[in-house]
């Protein structure tokens, strides 16, 4: 008999990463109309806002919880600056010099960073002794060589130059835009790797709050609030010269990435990964960031006629062989710890 419980964790990633997927698309499309990133995080999350705290006040008033205590408003607090502002600032920030199917290659090195970042933590251990310990190293290195050729080689285009260059002639500023872009891809390959490794932070900080506060309406809604505020705080001290009419979201397009990026992206998705973190831990929901990429190329040339060029294949075929060379690891380490329980128990032993 299936065990439902047991297979939601896994049919909610992938919901939320088909859900980032658009997200992607729909920003990039968003910010190639002007729109400016900041703009777009301050959005995002006061519409995460005022989505969740209705459905946090119905949904969890009922449920016994505990107080808001200083520690976990703090708590609160540094997982919006680290994980909402300063990672959606950075991400698309590096998504408007580079495509949405570069910016997602780079998410492929989260749960590689969640695995470094949880080491000196103690939710993660490595035995070199074992085949899962030197596994976890191996594919450790790999995913970093791999980031390393998508943030230093880019290679030449795979796609048809052609046909690429004559969809973007009835579009003259998207072409002028787009050849700044190029100049700029290393610059924007750097702030992706940053962003990354601040999500992989979240992820850490995430599992901590969820064992004192386990209620991810209310600690999303939370998250969000502070998260506008920041952001609205960063855009002032970051762009001095912005005036009111560029908070102004003029076209449907961009009312729409907005809204569904604040609504879907910033509130449902932030929940459910909060309930999976809790389930599985930090690095199991860590580990489906890679299907962003998959979803967002089967629709990327239709809608953007983004190029792929050999460096962002190389690189991202890299980063996730090692990303699942580090799972395997994790997975061996777990069955070989159950062998050893199991006969400990048939032992009449403790396990060491």
């Amino acid at each position: 008999m299936v065990n439902y419980r047991e297979w939601m964790p896994t049919v909610a990633m992938v919901a939320i990463n088909l859900a980032f997927a658009g997200v992607n698309v729909l920003l990039k499309l968003t910010l190639d109309k002007g729109v400016h990133n900041l703009v777009v995080v301050t959005y995002r999350q006061l519409i995460s806002c005022v989505l969740l705290t209705p459905i946090a006040l119905f949904w969890e008033s009922r449920k016994s919880r505990p107080e808001l205590a200083p520690g976990i408003i703090c708590h609160l607090f540094f997982s919006a600056l680290i994980g909402v502002t300063f990672t959606q600032y950075l991400f698309l920030l590096g998504l408007q010099y580079t495509s949405a199917t570069y910016s997602c290659a780079f998410i492929n090195m989260v749960p590689v960073n969640t695995f470094l970042l949880a080491l000196p933590f103690g939710l993660e251990k490595v035995n070199i002794k074992s085949k899962g310990g030197r596994a976890k190293i191996l594919g450790a290195l790999i995913c970093i060589g791999g980031a390393l050729s998508l943030t230093l080689y880019k290679g030449t285009p795979l796609t048809n130059q052609h046909s690429h260059a004559t969809s973007q002639n009835e579009d003259h500023d998207y072409m002028r835009r787009a050849a700044k872009d190029k100049e700029k891809w290393a610059v924007g390959s750097l702030l992706l790797a940053a962003g990354c490794f601040l999500w992989a932070s979240w992820f850490l900080i995430q599992a901590k709050i969820g064992k004192s506060y386990p209620f991810q309406y209310s600690s999303t809604a939370i998250l969000s609030f502070f998260g506008a505020i920041q952001s609205a705080i960063l855009s002032l001290v970051t762009e001095r010269d912005m005036n009111m009419s560029m908070w102004v979201l003029k076209g449907k397009l961009e009312i729409l990435g907005v809204l569904y990026a604040g609504a879907i992206g910033s509130g449902l998705c932030y929940v459910g990964m909060s309930w999976c973190v809790k389930q599985k831990g930090p690095l199991f929901t860590a580990a489906f960031t890679p299907l962003t990429q998959i979803f967002v190329a089967m629709f990327d040339f239709s809608t953007l006629k983004e190029q792929i060029y050999l460096g962002s294949v190389v690189g991202s075929v890299l980063v996730i062989v090692g990303m699942y060379v580090v799972l395997w690891g994790k997975s061996n380490d777990a069955k070989e710890t159950v062998m050893k329980q199991t006969q400990a128990a048939e032992e009449g032993a403790d396990v060491p």
